[in-house]
Order: structure tokens, then sequence, then C-alpha cells
């Protein structure tokens, strides 16, 4: 099976999985696990967030020198095969009830014809796939975005759709309260270095902690990305986050039949439904492993 994306194309391998093509270019889907935390301590696999692993030559590189590389006027359909690729391995590697998160990059949409062809594309997509739209979580990520009343109609249209919306990098430039109270999304991921520099000082963490009681009042639920301490862990878990991401639990994993086994001790469970109060925040007891 393939199929074409503007000037790319994706191409379904033997053993189940896709990848693409963009020019000289191979990309790859790496899914890394989103943990939540239990009431028996232990985190556990939740939904899984796409990511592009692209190689030039045989070679990997990173992915900020492949977007580097496109030019302007092709990232609209760049993100557009990317996101369909990471589809398409969601739909062969991950369970059916598993929650995927991909990106979208509110820059690129620039007027109301550009979102209303990205909503028609991932409903067809999601059809293709078998992808119930319940399980897709559409981030926003902290760029710039050209219209804000336009990237409100299209989030507004994707929600209409069964889609979910997180806002990416909560703390950077763009990715502010303004965004949040514009876009009533569901889930909310603070930027890792934000929380990092909140983390390290005891006011931080009490403005960090009562920022998740505010969310959590809202009904919006918060991600804890970049952790990669056991400290953090500890820390994430006591400020009441409802969920984790970051090398100190798992790191992102390139597709293949044998995706998974690396973190399957860990355990999955369903992603926790949307917070309607502030829940009780607790000191943990466990200690976390780097």
């Amino acid at each position: 099976m393939s199929r074409n994306v503007g000037p790319g194309q994706i191409v379904r391998r033997d053993d189940g999985t896709s990848t693409a093509t963009w020019g000289a270019f191979v990309l790859e889907t790496a899914f890394q696990p989103i943990f939540a935390f239990q009431p028996d301590g232990k985190p556990r696999i939740v939904a899984y967030e796409g990511l592009i692993r692209p190689s030039l030559g045989g070679e990997r590189i990173s992915p900020g020198i492949f977007f580097n590389a496109i030019v302007a006027a092709e990232r609209l359909a760049v993100e557009t095969l990317t996101r369909t690729l990471h589809l398409f391995n969601a739909a062969s590697c991950l369970s059916q009830e598993t929650t995927i998160f991909v990106n979208f990059d509110p820059s690129l949409f620039t007027e109301r014809s550009v979102s209303d062809s990205a909503l028609q594309d991932m409903r067809q997509v999601m059809h293709e796939a078998g992808i119930d739209p319940r399980r897709v979580v559409c981030e926003v990520t902290e760029q710039k975005a050209a219209s804000l009343a336009t990237l409100r109609a299209f989030v507004d249209a994707l929600r209409a759709n069964g889609l979910r919306i997180a806002i990416d990098d909560y703390g950077t430039e763009e990715s502010d309260i303004k965004r949040v109270k514009a876009l009533r999304p569901d889930i909310v991921k603070f930027d890792a270095q934000w929380i990092g520099r909140m983390m390290a000082s005891g006011a931080g963490f009490a403005m960090l902690t009562a920022m998740v009681e505010k969310f959590a009042e809202q009904g919006i639920m918060t991600v804890f990305e970049g952790i990669e301490e056991g400290w953090q862990l500890e820390l994430a878990e006591k400020s009441g986050a409802a969920m984790v991401q970051g090398f100190v639990l798992a790191r992102p994993e390139i597709v293949s039949p044998s995706f998974g086994r690396g973190v399957a001790q860990v355990g999955h469970a369903s992603m926790p439904a949307r917070e309607t109060a502030p829940r009780q925040h607790r000191q943990s007891g466990r200690k976390s492993s780097s």
C-alpha cells in the first residue's frame, strides 16, 4: 500500500509498519509513551505521542535538520505527511484503545480554506486507518498563530468531529494563558524547560502546583513534559499533574513489529477522564529509578 501526500509518499512495509519519503529524506515514526499516576503509585502508559525520525542517505539525522531543510511553501504538506504517517503506524502498532497525540503547527493555518482542507484530510486518514477520532489528541504547538480567530475556528471544528485538543509547551512565549482561554483545551502540556525552572525553588513549585489546581478546576488535564530525573517525577506527582512524559520513564521508540516491549513491564491503563476538580495531592512514598 502506498499513499501520496503532496510530493511525499507513504509506503507500507511487509511487517505492517509504514515509512514516508520526502525528496531524499526517509521518515519513520517514533512513539513516546505518556504516563499517568495510578492509585497503586506506579505510573502506567495511557497514550503515545507521534514523533518523526528522519534519515538521509541511510544515516539518521535530527528532526531539526530535516524541518530546517523544508521551505515555507512545503511546511503544511510535510506536517500533513508526518501526521498521516503517525496515524497509520498507530493503527498497525497500538491497541485500539490507546490514545494518540499528533501535532499541529498553528502558524500554518492562515485562512479558513487551509483549516477545512486539514480537517477533511484528518477525517479521511482516520477512516482509512480505522481510528476512532476519540482516540486522537491534537496538539497545538508553540508557534505563533497567523490568525487566532482562524485557529480557534479550526480547533472548534476538530472538537466537533470528536477529536480532543491539547496545548503544547505551555510556558513558552505563545503557549500562554491567553491561548488556553481562547482554545479551551482538554489538556495542557507544560514545557520541559519551564517546568525545570519552576521545580528549582520552593516558591516556583508552589506556583506550579497552584496552576495545576487551577487548570483542574476548569476540567483541564495537565502533562509534564521532559521529565528526566527521579526527583522531577516525584515532584510531578506531588504537584497533582495528571500525566508525565520523559526519558526517566521511556524514550521514543521507532515503530517495529516488536514495538513497546521495552516499556511493557510498566503496564498500560486508560487515559484519565477529563478532570472536573483538583485531585487530592499526596506525598509519594515510592522511589523512582532514573
